[in-house]
């Protein structure tokens, strides 16, 4: 995989401070998933994508540290979560019907409409 580069602009703040560029976090992760593969040593993987390695390291211990956390029992949180999803898209709805029913009245009144025939 050809290491990824990003708009000249952008580029100056990756390679720089990668730690500080919030909107590369989808190429910090390419290259961590790279690190976890294993198939080039770190050293190599910094080079081609011109990070330092100990940034790298750092990295990498995130991700291992954070790797458990995916795997944990949270059906009850998503549970709650899409409950009150659900209950927000009612509520939205509701609100839509509402408008929408105001929204006719006063084009009714307004004469802006014209009424049934």
């Amino acid at each position: 995989m050809a290491g990824r580069k990003v708009d000249s602009d952008h580029a100056q703040t990756l390679y720089a401070h990668p730690e500080s560029c919030h909107t590369c976090t989808c190429a910090s992760a390419g290259v961590v998933l790279e690190l976890l593969r294993e198939d080039e040593t770190l050293p190599k993987i910094a080079a081609r994508h011109e990070i330092h390695p100990n940034q790298l390291y750092k990295w990498k211990a995130q991700a291992l540290e954070s790797l458990p956390q995916l795997f944990a029992s949270d059906a009850p949180e998503r549970q709650a979560q899409a409950a009150e999803h659900e209950r927000k898209v009612t509520e939205l709805y509701a609100e839509i019907g509402r408008l929408t029913t105001q929204l006719e009245w006063l084009k009714k009144k307004s004469g802006l409409e014209p009424g049934p025939r």
